[in-house]
């Protein structure tokens, strides 16, 4: 199937409030409307919790993210442009995104998106993806469209191209970036 007729028919789920199934810049994901919380609240009952740093937010670029955070950190933007690999950046004060997604210390990840297919549909989407891998929790990450539980594969409402290969295919740095300039590197 085409690029484009995935992403269109990904469209059409996401914004009636489905669930994507979808390959990321790290691995196999599941994703919704980060605006919508009965979207949200489908992948967190998918999951088997409510934790949410177990979910992070997809954007195309910082334009995107510049709407979703109150105030980006001026050291993020070098971070993003820099890094080399998937990079994740705990933001301070996360903004029109569904409550549920919002730690308890007001704080939510974001990605910028290195792989075509994902800066693709999240531009096209004009809002966040959630994102949180395609595993119930305590299982393993899936690295490919096989290893992913039937069960998930069930009560998701499309799936991008499963013939799809992750292009980076490893976890994304994960940084907590505040407003007040602490830097604390959680995963390297």
């Amino acid at each position: 199937m085409q690029l484009q007729t995935e992403i269109t028919n990904a469209l059409d789920v996401l914004n009636k409030g489905g669930l994507i199934l979808f390959p990321t810049d790290t691995v196999w994901g599941i994703g919704c409307d980060a605006t919508n919380e009965a979207a949200v609240q489908k992948v967190y009952d998918l999951k088997k919790h409510t934790d949410p740093k177990a979910m992070l937010c997809l954007v195309a670029n910082t334009r995107m993210l510049e709407r979703f955070v109150y105030e980006v950190p001026d050291p993020a933007y070098d971070l993003i442009e820099a890094s080399n690999k998937p990079l994740t950046i705990i933001y301070d004060r996360p903004i029109n995104i569904a409550p549920s997604l919002i730690g308890s210390d007001n704080t939510l990840a974001f990605r910028v998106v290195q792989n075509e297919l994902c800066q693709k549909l999240i531009a096209k989407f004009k809002r966040p993806l959630v994102f949180t891998s395609a595993n119930t929790h305590g299982q393993q990450a899936p690295r490919s469209f096989k290893n992913i539980e039937t069960e998930i594969k069930n009560q998701t409402d499309h799936t991008i191209s499963p013939e799809m290969k992750l292009v980076i295919n490893i976890p994304s740095t994960v940084i907590k970036l505040s407003n007040n300039g602490e830097v604390r590197i959680i995963r390297k």
